[in-house]
């Protein structure tokens, strides 16, 4: 069982609730175990009876592409039933509160939740309550685990070590879970972490996060030798001070194709998605050969299956 959640003496559920609890050994059984579920070039997923007769209930407080389809095909795929919801179709939008959904939702009696809130903290929170297992798909700024996992093993099927490894996150990294639980992840593993981008969206204190971590504000130099080059995306919904303009950003910060040139020559380009082409990065570079973002939305579902797995043997 994975330790990234939060079990009370009187709780016996376990799930994945951050990054920031797991062991290294934790993250390597499941990075192996997700290549264990990567289809063959020319293949599709397998199709497991792992969890027959599980129920799983996807709760989406938040708008999700990439990580609602990814859990339900791997979940689907590993023999499990799911019911998805989205908080504007469910008595949230009546005013019902986050425990009494969840309380509701429990004494229909899934196996799992896998949950998204723009709250930091609510899975935590819902964990010291509800008896069933919580997969957090992403919490407010907090974290975001099983992103951080898919980056991993994308990263390990470039061929590169995450130890010793060289990796720039830039963008708005104040805002950003998919930084702090990369962060927390990549640590683990003695990576030199660079995290760049404006100064009002790389707060001071986050060089404290963990090993490893400096700041920078200059975007070249944060890209020298770079291994791994994260870009981020710039999540206006939650800024409260008026942001850059997408070509005054653009200018600065995004990523083009002669900034390639700064990094080692097999630099890997990645970007948890959704992209927006011309504020972060530019086409040239998002669909160009140094580019493995849509090798990381494909990651999601091998990774997503391992988690799964792994918390509802």
């Amino acid at each position: 069982m994975l330790r990234g959640l939060l079990t009370t003496p009187s709780k016996s559920a376990c799930g994945l609730l951050d990054i920031e609890s797991l062991d290294r050994a934790e993250i390597e059984a499941i990075l192996e175990r997700a290549r264990y579920f990567q289809p063959a070039p020319g293949e599709t997923y397998r199709r497991l009876e792992t969890l027959r007769g599980k129920m799983i209930v996807n709760l989406f407080f938040e708008a999700s592409t990439r990580t609602r389809v990814s859990f339900e095909i791997a979940e689907r795929r590993l023999g499990a039933d799911t019911v998805s919801i989205a908080a504007q179709t469910s008595s949230v939008s009546k005013g019902e509160s986050l425990v009494d959904t969840l309380n509701t939702l429990v004494a229909m009696r899934p196996d799992a939740i896998v949950m998204r809130h723009s709250a930091s903290g609510a899975p935590h929170f819902l964990a010291r309550h509800l008896q069933i297992p919580i997969i957090n798909a992403g919490d407010g700024t907090h974290e975001h685990p099983t992103q951080a996992l898919l980056d991993a093993r994308t990263i390990l099927d470039r061929g590169k070590s995450l130890e010793g490894l060289r990796v720039a996150i830039i963008g708005d990294i104040a805002h950003s879970r998919v930084a702090r639980s990369n962060v927390h992840l990549l640590s683990r593993f003695g990576a030199d972490i660079v995290l760049c981008g404006p100064p009002s969206l790389v707060p001071r204190e986050l060089e404290n996060l963990a090993p490893g971590v400096r700041l920078a504000y200059d975007m070249k130099e944060a890209l020298r030798n770079a291994d791994v080059i994260m870009m981020l995306r710039v999540q206006l919904e939650r800024q409260h001070e008026a942001p850059m303009s997408a070509g005054e950003y653009f200018r600065f910060y995004g990523l083009r194709l002669e900034h390639l040139a700064l990094a080692k020559s097999d630099v890997i380009v990645m970007h948890p998605g959704p992209i927006n082409r011309g504020r972060e990065l530019s086409s040239d570079v998002a669909d160009s050969q140094r580019s493995v973002i849509l090798n990381q939305v494909e990651n999601g579902v091998a990774v997503r299956m391992a988690v799964l797995e792994r918390i509802l043997p």
